[in-house]
């Protein structure tokens, strides 16, 4: 290296850690793909406000919704590397989004530098309670005499519930008819009236939906038991060996933002979860805290990486038709 050269990058560097060093000097732009009012909408503005303390500036949150969120994260890929625009990730556009769409705008793997993974929301398998379906075993027993002939609704093709009762139809050995709606609520109207027997649904908008005794949750794609659905057995306790899944979200910056700010995000986001008052919020609305292994830069990147991979082998083998 020469000595012209080896001086730009000393200087470059300087430069990038003064940058960090003052940073944010200005409001953060956090982006969500989706409209306001939504459970990613929901948890970002979580973290927005309890992260902007710690940052001494704004966190804006920006809604750029359309086309299953690929919109945002399209603009924030292209973005200046300067940490001022983030994106909230989710696993829609982050990884499924990579078999669903032929002609993808960025690349979630090439194009992001990844910062902090957000605590998860499992997938309940909620059903009505006059659907005769009180057992997870009974119900994969039950698929198994009649074919197809268990209705399991969803938010739409493609959407997280529709992935993952994909993977239960697959990991059971069942075939099950799935009934695609514009949004959850309709479904969920659906299963308490009885047309359809249920649905996977996000643990926090399941939780009081349970609570409320409008449905009944007979299994849980979890790990592990979650302490808001105590009595609710997991996928692998109904014989699923290494059944799990979730929506997973994390905050992302365009590729080549400087590590110190990387870095400096990441510091506050940990900040942030170490709140006791904060994190048991979160608990009580239904989402699953991680182990702070499981929640930094390269952790979130590697996620990521496993996950399109997984997505898109689902997505070819059930044929869900691409955009």
């Amino acid at each position: 290296m020469s000595r012209r050269v080896l001086c730009f990058a000393l200087f470059a560097g300087l430069c990038a850690g003064a940058h960090a060093q003052s940073y944010p000097a200005r409001s953060v732009s956090m982006v969500v793909p989706f409209a306001a009012g939504g459970a990613t909408d929901v948890l970002a503005r979580h973290f927005a406000e309890r992260m902007s303390r710690g940052f001494g500036q704004t966190i804006i949150i920006e809604n750029i919704a359309g086309a299953g969120g690929t919109i945002g994260a399209a603009r924030v890929a292209k973005a200046k590397p300067d940490g001022y625009t983030l994106l909230v990730g989710h696993m829609g556009y982050m990884a499924a989004a990579v078999g669903l769409y032929s002609k993808l705008p960025y690349d979630p793997v090439q194009d992001f530098d990844a910062i902090a993974r957000f605590p998860d929301t499992p997938l309940v398998l909620i059903v009505g309670r006059t659907s005769g379906l009180s057992d997870i075993r009974a119900l994969i027993a039950q698929a198994k005499q009649s074919p197809g002939k268990i209705n399991f609704g969803n938010a739409g093709v493609g959407s997280t519930g529709h992935l993952v009762a994909t993977l239960f139809a697959s990991a059971a050995g069942i075939e099950v008819t799935s009934v695609s709606y514009k949004g959850n609520a309709p479904a969920l109207t659906d299963i308490v009236g009885g047309q359809i027997h249920g649905m996977f649904d996000q643990s926090n908008t399941a939780l009081p939906q349970v609570r409320g005794q409008r449905v009944a949750a007979i299994a849980i794609t979890s790990r592990q038991r979650m302490s808001q659905f105590p009595d609710v057995p997991t996928m692998q306790e109904a014989g699923l060996s290494g059944f799990e899944a979730a929506t997973w979200y994390g905050i992302y910056a365009p590729k080549s933002t400087p590590r110190p700010i990387v870095d400096r995000v990441h510091a506050q986001f940990t900040e942030s979860m170490q709140d006791k008052s904060f994190s048991d919020k979160l608990l009580e609305q239904g989402y699953q805290l991680l182990d702070a292994s499981l929640t930094g830069p390269e952790a979130l990147a590697a996620h990521t990486r496993t996950e399109v991979e997984r997505w898109k082998k689902v997505i070819a083998e059930a044929k869900i038709p691409v955009n």
